[in-house]
């Protein structure tokens, strides 16, 4: 099993700019990719981004490209998910997610965080 804890959450005003943090423990391995998601209000919880372990292959939503970039150091077992000019509709608890690949950490991961609020005012 793999622990997932994230941070760097907060409120911002939009065009602003945040970046979140994953740090993994327990049985991460060369192969374990990991990924972002975010649920707001009433809403399904959605993927936003993912990464491979070697991050040579990552995902973005739509709603997200150009805006938002995820990176990962592995020698600190990190994963980050960058996110620039904010909007309000970006107003979600993220969630940081890992498995074992980009395919499967993108659609039905089996490992997740607790999550970290991020609130874009308007």
């Amino acid at each position: 099993q793999v622990q997932l804890v994230e941070s760097g959450g907060g409120l911002v005003q939009a065009g602003g700019s945040l970046r979140l943090s994953c740090a993994a423990s327990g049985r991460t391995s060369s192969n374990t990719a990991m990924g972002w998601f975010r649920q707001a209000p009433g809403k399904e919880r959605d993927c936003v981004a993912g990464i491979s372990w070697s991050g040579d292959n990552t995902y973005y939503a739509d709603s997200v490209k150009g805006r938002f970039t995820i990176s990962r150091d592995n020698a600190k077992n990190t994963v980050y998910l960058q996110m620039n000019s904010l909007k309000p509709e970006d107003t979600a608890v993220y969630y940081c997610a890992a498995d074992v690949n980009v395919r499967v950490v993108t659609t039905g991961p089996r490992s997740w965080g607790k999550g970290t609020l991020v609130t874009v005012s308007s």
